[in-house]
């Protein structure tokens, strides 16, 4: 018993083949937040820009990513998130219907051509703010979420501030040119990657050409004024923006694969300048860069833990959380997983207990730890098998 006790607390890791994110020489993941790569691998237009793989939020390259500037109708991805927010919670639903008010049709810039003082389908509003920036039914839902654009603005920058978007202030749920309102390419980088976590977003953001029929019968066009939803392989999603002040901006996304790139491009000189940009960024990701799947969660590690009067003598470790990591294509390099087990546990023991921990190792340098845990529960014995587990352990 012993010796098997001992053998369990050598337990050796687990090798992986895999390939590990490499910039130049460095054999290691980059710091929390820190970027990939050191500079743009590319000379781009666009002033303020960055690349992230959605699933991990790490940040491949970046340039004057925290500069605060205006970025036009990109401002609408708040009242986007909001919404979904509020129709996951069953607050809302896509068949009410919503108000628009004068003040809500009064909008300038990009419309839906609403009719004031008329009724309309939440979904019909929504559909119109995501495929064609619609200016009029952002005011509108902001006005049926909260009783007022200003109730609702208060609302957006909680929001920011709960995501942890420190260099964003809002000030209208349009993106119209106010004065101190702005944003950055990495807090439109993690608004992207929250909307992108909702499946019903994709419904409508990958529409190319759609009508909407106002309750008059009368008829708007609407087109997405993302052109890369149509023109690039993978591209379903997120938002446009322009203003003189702005400039153009593009937060882009396309999935390839289960790799999924989000690039932002913020005060681009030219309309068609931000789509070659955001795709040149898109396809540099994709080029050079994949998510990998290296443990999930609930994984057995091949190993147990011994547990002191419990129902069963020991208990399967399992890898407690899912490990993805953003790998670099074509560089394989050894990815070890290490597990350090307790020596033994006293009952009971719970699944999901943590009983030792699991360490992600490169070339023996740690990368990531996170814990193991107990694969099944191990309660008290009943009765009888109590007494001749006392005995078995007292003799041992």
């Amino acid at each position: 018993m012993m010796d098997y006790r001992r053998s369990i607390r050598r337990w050796a890791c687990l090798l992986i083949a895999a390939t590990l994110i490499l910039t130049g020489a460095a054999p290691v993941l980059a710091e929390s937040g820190a970027a990939l790569e050191s500079g743009s691998p590319f000379d781009l237009q666009t002033p303020a820009y960055i690349l992230v793989e959605a699933q991990t939020g790490q940040v491949i390259f970046e340039k004057n990513a925290d500069d605060k500037r205006p970025v036009a109708s990109i401002t609408k991805l708040m009242p986007i998130l909001l919404t979904l927010e509020e129709l996951d919670r069953g607050v809302i639903k896509l068949a009410d219907k919503v108000h628009c008010s004068a003040n809500a049709a009064g909008m300038g810039g990009s419309q839906a051509l609403l009719d004031a003082n008329t009724l309309y389908p939440m979904e019909d509003l929504f559909k119109s703010m995501i495929i064609a920036s619609a200016n009029d039914s952002a005011v509108a839902i902001s006005e049926y979420l909260n009783g007022s654009e200003e109730a609702f603005v208060k609302r957006m920058n909680e929001r920011a501030a709960q995501l942890g978007m420190t260099n964003t202030h809002y000030k209208n749920v349009t993106g119209l040119p106010v004065d101190g309102q702005y944003t950055t390419a990495r807090d439109v980088a993690t608004l992207s990657r929250e909307v992108g976590k909702h499946p019903l977003y994709f419904k409508y953001s990958t529409i190319w050409m759609d009508t909407l029929t106002h309750p008059s019968g009368r008829t708007t066009d609407l087109t997405n004024t993302n052109r890369l939803i149509r023109f690039y392989e993978g591209a379903d999603g997120f938002k446009t923006g322009s203003t003189n002040e702005a400039r153009y901006c593009l937060s882009a996304t396309a999935q390839r694969g289960n790799t999924r790139m989000i690039a932002v491009v913020l005060g681009t000189p030219a309309s068609q300048t931000r789509f070659d940009e955001a795709r040149k960024m898109l396809e540099y990701g994709f080029a050079n860069y994949q998510l990998n799947a290296v443990a999930k969660g609930g994984d057995l590690l091949g190993a147990e833990v011994p547990v002191r009067f419990g129902a069963r003598n020991a208990v399967p470790a399992a890898i407690g959380s899912d490990v993805d990591l953003l790998l670099t294509k074509g560089k394989e390099r050894d990815l070890a997983i290490e597990a350090t087990l307790a020596e033994s546990l006293p009952a009971p023991v719970r699944k999901g207990d943590p009983i030792g921990e699991v360490k992600v190792t490169l070339n023996g340098e740690t990368i990531l730890t996170i814990p193991a845990v107990a694969a099944i529960d191990v309660p008290y014995p009943g009765f009888v098998e109590g007494v001749l587990t006392i005995i078995r352990n007292w003799k041992v």
